[in-house]
């Protein structure tokens, strides 16, 4: 087994790497794709729900965010209620990069599963689909145990 997850391992670092090198003619750095594709889905995001949905800190969020404003990618604007508050909207630019990552996202899919048929694809889905939720059962077992022994501890 150990075997099978170091070659999955390296497969996405290969694909990540393939994949950020052929984004990197877009002028925008691959993390920063994430962030334009979100703004393209949810118009007039703030800063604050752009670090919550990605799990990063809001002056991580601000560090990307004010590259791409520079870049002419997005704009930011305050809210008019509340000044705390920054809604970041995708410019045209913006957009035009959206355009050309989402074809090159599918082109690079099409290479990743090139010679996989309709039914090896949907098998394959479905064994990591099932690992996933391997891995969410036990880090959830795992949460719930550490929980009752910091309870246990508090007691004693």
């Amino acid at each position: 087994m150990r075997d099978t997850i170091a070659l999955l391992g390296k497969t996405e670092g290969l694909f990540h790497r393939y994949l950020e090198r052929v984004v990197s003619h877009t002028g925008v750095f691959p993390t920063q794709h994430r962030l334009l594709m979100e703004l393209d889905r949810n118009h007039a995001c703030s800063q604050m729900e752009l670090a919550g949905k990605f799990g990063v800190s809001a002056a991580a969020i601000a560090v990307s965010l004010k590259k791409l404003e520079k870049g002419g990618y997005i704009e930011r604007q305050t809210d008019r209620l509340d000044s705390r508050v920054n809604h970041v909207r995708i410019t045209e630019k913006g957009k035009a990069v959206v355009s050309r990552s989402l074809l090159l996202f599918a082109e690079t899919d099409e290479l990743f599963f090139e010679g996989f048929s309709d039914g090896e694809l949907e098998q394959f889905a479905g064994f990591l689909r099932r690992a996933k939720e391997n891995m969410e059962r036990a880090e959830q077992k795992m949460d719930k145990t550490e929980k009752t022994e910091k309870k246990e501890g508090m007691k004693e």
